[in-house]
């Protein structure tokens, strides 16, 4: 591509911090907890070590949860913001975009469809409800009806609805404040985004500290929880990774046939082009990671090295095709085992608030974006978040799908974009 070239301009992610979650560690936690809760009989020694468990379990939780608000905000609008950016490249970067927002989009309709039927089909075992809704100490949220939830959807006091906890509300005025800020001129627009950038930021140290904790803070929501529940609990986490991870999957057949249908890529050849990447993928769980595979994957498509170049550099830094399937299949999870049935306007306004909250977390930490993602996503559903302190200790393993997930879909994505560009005499 010529030098010059706006669509050589892809937006970067915003530089956060970076977290390292002992992940081993906090699946090491979570059979402890497991392990003792079942072992130790009932008496004076667990009694005591319940006694601290709980408290410890709670404060752990309030901590993930108190970041929350203003983590969501900083991400949104410097995502929303770095959306738009982008969109302004040039031609290919609109595509590229257009591809983005109608394949999240796609996946939420998979995790909206996909989480009840598996749910329907393979119903979660008996007694798991209170293995993790039940026992995690989690309030219910009252249900509100159709008219009342579009009405609260426009806040009357968007600081109000953000200390309630009303997620959707504040969501809609932090994306309409980012779009907003768009047509600002070029210094304000840039004071506003090193501003929220900076939010994001501090947020995400926040979160590295109470994650560095979270081994101790599985272990004590685990022997809580197993104390009460018995079996039941390690019962319900196998059943919870088989659907999230199911739902994932289907994310990943899906790519293949966007790659077929509108890259026009044959099916052997695109598998077999996609196997290094692929294999990346898993052994890192990482897409950053995993670049330098997709590059070579385009190349073996046949892909013009100024697409590749251009739409999966964009990719990492906003794009996440499983999040909205996979974080809306977990939410759905838990509804289901609270007792809770969303309604229509509560699912739809969920698969959008998917589709939001995806962009601009691909360079986040896979448990830091776990609560940025899916909270908002859980309290527009109605459903309690605690549960999902303690299914952080197995993401581990979904995460794989979600990765494997991903770099698959930003090569799709780019065999469309390049398919759809018209070729110049610089381009090869």
């Amino acid at each position: 591509m010529a030098q010059g070239d706006p669509d050589t301009a892809p937006a970067k992610a915003a530089a956060l911090p970076e977290i390292r979650v002992p992940a081993l560690l906090t699946f090491i936690g979570l059979v402890a907890g497991i392990a003792i809760g079942l072992l130790l009989p009932r008496g004076q020694v667990l009694d005591s070590l319940l006694a601290v468990a709980q408290p410890v379990g709670a404060v752990w939780i309030n901590a993930l949860k108190m970041a929350i608000v203003p983590l969501v905000a900083g991400l949104l609008f410097t995502g929303i913001a770095q959306a738009m950016e982008a969109a302004r490249a040039g031609p290919m970067a609109r595509r590229t975009m257009t591809m983005f927002i109608v394949t999240l989009a796609a996946s939420a309709v998979v995790g909206l469809v996909a989480a009840p039927l598996l749910l329907a089909l393979f119903p979660i075992p008996l007694g798991a409800g209170q293995a993790l809704a039940g026992e995690s100490g989690a309030e219910i949220p009252k249900a509100v009806g159709a008219r009342e939830f579009i009405v609260g959807i426009v806040p009357e006091n968007v600081l109000a609805a953000a200390a309630s906890g009303t997620m959707l509300p504040f969501i809609v005025f932090i994306a309409l404040f980012a779009v907003a800020t768009g047509r600002l001129d070029p210094a304000r627009r840039d004071r506003l985004a090193s501003l929220f950038e900076a939010l994001a930021a501090a947020m995400m140290v926040i979160i590295g500290w109470v994650l560095a904790l979270a081994p101790l803070g599985v272990f004590a929501l685990a022997l809580t929880m197993v104390s009460a529940s018995g079996t039941d609990l390690v019962t319900t986490l196998a059943h919870y990774i088989l659907i999230v991870t199911s739902v994932g999957l289907l994310v990943l057949v899906m790519g293949y046939a966007i790659a077929w249908l509108a890259g026009r890529q044959p099916l052997p050849r695109f598998a077999r082009a996609m196997l290094p990447a692929q294999t990346v993928a898993i052994s890192t769980q990482s897409s950053l990671a995993s670049l330098p595979a997709m590059i070579v994957s385009c190349r073996k498509l046949g892909l013009r090295d100024s697409t590749d170049e251009f739409v999966l550099p964009l990719a990492v830094a906003l794009y996440k095709a499983t999040s909205p399937a996979m974080n809306l299949a977990v939410v759905y999870y838990i509804a289901r085992m609270s007792g809770i049935e969303p309604g229509l306007p509560a699912m739809v306004a969920a698969g959008a608030l998917a589709v939001l909250c995806s962009i601009g977390v691909a360079g986040v930490a896979s448990a830091a974006s776990f609560f940025a993602t899916i909270v908002p996503i859980a309290l527009a559903m109605g459903v309690p978040i605690a549960p999902l302190a303690l299914l952080i200790a197995v993401e581990m393993l979904p995460d794989v799908v979600r990765t494997l997930g991903n770099v698959t879909m930003n090569v799709v994505v780019a065999s469309v974009v390049d398919r759809g560009t018209p070729a110049s005499p610089d381009q090869k």
